[in-house]
């Protein structure tokens, strides 16, 4: 179970609304649905959004885009988001120390494992192998650990977070617990 929402900071303080990740496939998708949330909140073309997307209790992941700025990610258990459609958007080749340059960029560069579903064969391989290319994606957070400092949530607090309650416990600190509530 998923559960995503965004948060655009206003004049009049946080407005929370719930969304629909059908449609986002990749980061850019994301970036353009917050921005389209800071407009609609009426706010300034450079007010802050975050994006908060949780599958309950195994990891938390918050973007955050500033006006034109390229979005920060912070997602709290990297190898546990990369078992997820949502999570494989947020961990991009740069998170991940990836040469995005080095990824086949057609079927025949594939190394396909000969099964017709993929599932690694009957020994399960591959099961565990995340987000493209059976490279190892790290456990444990990952991203900009500085992506609430500002707004006080300093890097050790967001660590400390466990999944679960994370984002409610993020929203009560920005002093917008109600309005992510109200969406919940």
């Amino acid at each position: 179970m998923y559960f995503a929402a965004l948060l655009a900071r206003t004049e009049d303080g946080w407005e929370a609304s719930d969304t629909e990740l059908d449609d986002v496939e990749t980061l850019s998708d994301l970036t353009d649905l917050a921005r389209e949330a800071a407009a609609e909140s009426g706010g300034a073309d450079d007010e802050t959004v975050l994006v908060f997307i949780e599958q309950e209790d195994a990891w938390f992941g918050v973007v955050r885009v500033d006006g034109e700025d390229d979005p920060r990610i912070y997602v709290s258990d990297a190898a546990a988001a990369a078992r997820s459609a949502y999570g494989e958007i947020l961990l991009t080749d740069e998170m991940l120390g990836r040469d995005p340059d080095d990824a086949p960029d057609d079927l025949d560069a594939l190394d396909l494992d000969g099964t017709e579903d993929g599932d690694g064969g009957e020994d399960g391989a591959g099961e565990d192998e995340a987000a493209g290319g059976g490279e190892a994606v790290p456990a444990g957070p990952l991203g900009d650990r500085d992506i609430l400092s500002d707004l006080g949530v300093p890097e050790k607090n967001l660590l400390a977070l466990e999944s679960g309650d994370a984002l409610n416990e993020i929203a009560d600190i920005l002093g917008a617990a109600e309005v992510l509530e109200a969406v919940r």
